[in-house]
This record gives structure tokens, C-alpha cells and sequence, in this order.
């Protein structure tokens, strides 16, 4: 009898809707992924150097993690993703520190190493760390600093970090990424129009599912576009949505970016999907198909996937 995980994630992929015929059979890529439902290919074929800018490494049989009221992913290892990439297509990542890791890097180094030059890291810090430390961490292939502050209980970092961290990694050309709720992105406008660095704004910048686009946060993020260094990572669909799959309230924010700014769009994955407890994580293959929605056109799509994320975190543009 088929799973129920399976069958709802099938059902929910094809509920999407899409016209692109469907992959040839790839015994080798099929199988389970952890911290991912279904076993199918998306239909979407990655195109070659695709990159996957958003998610996170858990590896605490070799890097203890710090306390934290949020439960960390399982089965999250540099590992188990490959079996995602082998899923989807995907060749480049960038790897994001996650919250259980606070301000302890070494996990999201020790992934860039493992996967070598098609990986680019995120980090988190502090005021304290030491030029050093950023040097080493630009090194190791880091190009950018994290501010996740959506979730009080759970942040590492505080906004009141974010003008002196902001002046050190200027220097190092790196950018700051930002996970934030789409009110606290209205109420911290004037300090993100005065960064010395480019912006990077996670998961479509979380305005409310009621609101989406006309949500004020949304006008903010298309300004800050507008004054040329700003970027929107289209993830996170489930949590731009109340509906479930295939997260009919994600789509206009999505196509909207897309369409105003397509030379500013990165896509991630946000694999093993930390928001998501373990009996409802979402079909990877289905996140990776609603690009055909959001951006249907093949051009553009390959600049999503391919030539922004070179120019933004410095991968070789010729793959």
C-alpha cells in the first residue's frame, strides 16, 4: 500500500497544475530524502551549475550544537543532502548556520570543505568576533552574515548588532541576509536603507499570507531593489502560506519579485525544513516545480538558478 506521506505529496504536486512533460525514470535519483516527503522527480530539469542558495547543515555527532527551545532537524547531515541534490538537480549550495548552532560556525565550514568549490556559506556572529575570524570564515568560502530575528525566542543576533557588523563585512564584500517577519521588515526600513552592504531578504520576506503583495513590507523590499543591491531568495513557500500545498498564497508574491526584478532573484530549497516538524515536511520535488509557475519563462529561470547566484556569491559563471 502506498504511504500516506507519499500519496498526499503526489496528490499535492499534481494539484499544481503543471505543462512540462514528465522527467525520464532515474532508479538512482528516486528513493527517500530525509526531512523531505515523496520519492518523485520534479518535472522541472535543473540546468547545469543550478544552485540551491538556501539551507542548513546538522551535524551533531561532530559538532555539538548550542541550547535552543527549537528542536533540530535529524538525519541533516552533508550526507543526507546529497541525496536531495541527486533528487532535484541541483549542483552548487549555499549553506546557512542554523539557529541551533548560534554563533558556531565550524559546521557550516566543515559542509563548504565536503563539497568544495560549488559551496558558498552564511554565517551568524556577534560584534566580537575578530577580523581574524572574518578572514578565515571569507577563506573558507563564507560571503555573508545572517540576521534571523523572525522568531524572538529563538534569535542569536539582535538588530541592535546590525550597524557595526554591517560596517566590518562591507569591507569584506559580503552581504547581510535577513529572516525576518514582513512588519518587522516596515519597522526597520531606515536602518536597512542605510547599510553600507547588499541586502538579501529570506524567504520572500514573509509578509502575511493575507496580504502578500500589499503588504507595506512588500513596497519596502521593491524599493531597496530598485536602489540596486538587494536580493530576494524565492523560498519558504509554506511559510508564505496558510492554504498547504502547492501554497496558493505564495505564488503572487513569487511572480511579482520575478517580474519587477528577475536579475535580483536566487532560489533556496530551506532544506531539512526546520520550521516544519518531522510528519509535515514538504516535497522537495514539488518546491522545486513551483519555479515553473513563478517564473515560466526558461530564460529567466536560468538566471534564477544559475547566473545570479555566481554573481552574488562569487561561483565561477563559466560552471
Amino acid at each position: 500500500m502506498m504511504n500516506r506521506r507519499r500519496f498526499l505529496g503526489r496528490t499535492a504536486a499534481a494539484a499544481v497544475g503543471f505543462s512540462l512533460p514528465a522527467r525520464p525514470h532515474d532508479a538512482h535519483a528516486q528513493g527517500e530524502v530525509p526531512n523531505s516527503a515523496g520519492t518523485d522527480l520534479p518535472r522541472l530539469e535543473a540546468p547545469a551549475s543550478a544552485c540551491d542558495c538556501h539551507m542548513h547543515i546538522y551535524d551533531p555527532a561532530r559538532f555539538a550544537m548550542v541550547p535552543s527551545p527549537r528542536v533540530a532537524p535529524t538525519n541533516a547531515a552533508v550526507g543526507d543532502y546529497r541525496l536531495l541534490q541527486r533528487r532535484i538537480g541541483t549542483t552548487r549550495v549555499v549553506i546557512v548556520t542554523p539557529r541551533n548552532y548560534g554563533t558556531e560556525n565550524a559546521v557550516t565550514v566543515d559542509a563548504i570543505t565536503q563539497f568544495g568549490s560549488n559551496a558558498r556559506g552564511v554565517a551568524v556572529v556577534r560584534p566580537s568576533v575578530g577580523d581574524a575570524d572574518l578572514r578565515r570564515l571569507h577563506e573558507a568560502g563564507v560571503r555573508g552574515i545572517r540576521f534571523s530575528l523572525s522568531d524572538p525566542a529563538t534569535a542569536i543576533v539582535s538588530i541592535e548588532m546590525l550597524d557595526p557588523l554591517a560596517s566590518r563585512v562591507a569591507e569584506l564584500g559580503w552581504h547581510v541576509q535577513f529572516n525576518l517577519e514582513g512588519q518587522q521588515i516596515v519597522e526597520w526600513a531606515d536602518r536597512l536603507r542605510r547599510l553600507p552592504t547588499p541586502i538579501v531578504f529570506d524567504h520572500m520576506g514573509h509578509p502575511p499570507p493575507t496580504d502578500g503583495i500589499r503588504h507595506r513590507s512588500h513596497r519596502v523590499i521593491r524599493e531597496l531593489i530598485d536602489r540596486g543591491r538587494t536580493w530576494v531568495k524565492l523560498s519558504g513557500a509554506y511559510s508564505n502560506s496558510r492554504a498547504g500545498a502547492p501554497y496558493p498564497e505564495a505564488a503572487p508574491v513569487a511572480q511579482a519579485f520575478v517580474t519587477a526584478a528577475p536579475e535580483r532573484m536566487v532560489w533556496g530549497s530551506d532544506w531539512p525544513h526546520p520550521s516544519e516538524p518531522p510528519d509535515r515536511k514538504p516535497n522537495d520535488a514539488m518546491l522545486f516545480d513551483l519555479l515553473t509557475q513563478w517564473a515560466p519563462d526558461e530564460t529567466t529561470r536560468h538566471r534564477i538558478l544559475v547566473e545570479n547566484p555566481a554573481r552574488l556569491y562569487g561561483f565561477d559563471v563559466s560552471g
